[in-house]
């Protein structure tokens, strides 16, 4: 009994090789045709790798695949390989599509693969690594320099700092941009994370409710985008104090701190990376919103060709010709890049606005700062607010 179960073993795989060898031996002739490719083709251009099209593979005679009627069977000559690997290989047959959309004309187009490629691979990994990195620092930047503490102690009187509208403005942007951050996370980076830890299930569940929630969420980031430009961007131009700010280091590293308006230069190079920034990704984010509507890319690249930039940093011109597809390839990657920045950048914000220092969160908070605190990071304004109220206070007659 022993020796017959090592024996049939054998026997079904010699079968099964012969099986195969004369199959390839009575296999159809080769015959070359644009855009032919073999399973290693497919494969090669998978993982990036430069093959071109026209290789040459067997090609089976007609009407030797298997029976149409059969669940699994093939379409025969009814599905037209040869159109197929044409369209693939882009050899100008003529097609006319039904459907008049940006896209209709576009029924093959390579630039999925390594779009798919760079969300799955670098872009996860460098964004993960430039959040992960941000966190770390920062930890480390508390456990040497601690809390900034109000060095002279609290004085005990406030003034106000912020209105509420500029509160209101400052919450609906850093609320709506939590959650958008969030649910795009998910959105990247679920299937990697969620999938192996909650299922499947779960996981559509948190997809579903996440797009719906970073689509309609990105209204109200873009309309608190605009109110604190319009609020804030008098106080955020730069000016001489900024130079002596940043020679001193804000006072971060040492005792004392150098004199400031009502925004200091940190505080300004975290505005302008808001607008720049959030302003990119509402722009890519409309042009996701309304598919093939917005084209940044292609008119982008023909004119850094035309100044000349690709070839003056050694590299060649940059293909402009981009399908509609590829617009919204190179949008999606742009939106993530660009939000991965600025999340770095409001991780260091939320940071410095709550454990970082002391007094700071007041500001957004109830509005009102203490004096001294005011005094020691933002003197020239302190003693603005201060004048204009002692103006505004009459002062006492005496009596006669």
């Amino acid at each position: 009994m022993a020796f017959l179960r090592i024996l049939l073993p054998l026997f079904f795989i010699a079968s099964f090789a012969g099986i195969t060898a004369a199959q390839d031996v009575s296999g159809s002739p080769v015959v070359t045709e644009p855009g032919n490719q073999t399973l290693e083709d497919i494969l090669a251009r998978q993982r990036g790798e430069d093959v071109p099209f026209g290789a040459e593979v067997p090609l089976p005679e007609t009407g030797t695949g298997a029976p149409t009627s059969d669940q699994l069977g093939t379409l025969g000559g009814a599905s037209d390989p040869t159109l197929w690997r044409e369209i693939r290989a882009d050899a100008g047959t003529a097609v006319k599509a039904s459907n008049s959309g940006p896209a209709a004309k576009v029924l093959m187009q390579e630039g999925g693969m390594w779009w798919l490629s760079f969300r799955q691979g670098p872009l996860l990994t460098y964004g993960g690594a430039l959040l992960g990195g941000t966190l770390l620092l920062l930890a480390i930047f508390f456990l040497i320099r601690g809390r900034i503490k109000i060095e002279h102690g609290r004085a005990g009187i406030t003034i106000e700092r912020f209105k509420w509208v500029e509160r209101f403005g400052h919450w609906l942007l850093a609320g709506s941009f939590i959650l958008l951050g969030l649910t795009g996370l998910i959105q990247l980076a679920g299937r990697k994370l969620l999938i192996p830890t909650f299922g499947h299930e779960a996981f559509s569940t948190f997809a579903i409710a996440g797009k719906w929630i970073h689509n309609n969420v990105s209204w109200a980031f873009m309309l608190a985008l605009v109110m604190i430009f319009v609020m804030w961007v008098a106080h955020n131009l730069p000016d001489r104090t900024d130079i002596n700010w940043i020679l001193k280091g804000g006072g971060i590293f040492g005792k004392g701190h150098p004199p400031a308006k009502k925004f200091n230069a940190g505080q300004k190079l975290i505005f302008w990376s808001v607008i720049i920034l959030g302003t990119s990704i509402s722009v890519s984010g409309l042009s996701l919103l309304f598919p093939f509507e917005i084209t940044m890319f292609g008119p982008t690249f023909a004119k850094l060709n035309d100044m000349g930039l690709p070839q003056l940093l050694g590299f060649g011109p940059i293909d402009a010709t981009l399908t509609p597809q590829e617009e919204m390839q190179y949008a999606q990657l742009w939106h993530a890049i660009v939000s991965f920045v600025l999340m770095a950048v409001i991780i260091a914000h939320i940071y410095i606005g709550t454990l970082g220092m002391e007094g700071a969160f007041e500001a957004m908070g109830s509005g009102d700062v203490d004096l001294e605190w005011a005094r020691e990071h933002h003197s020239i304004w302190a003693d603005e607010v201060v004048a204009d109220q002692s103006k505004a206070t009459p002062s006492s007659q005496p009596a006669e």
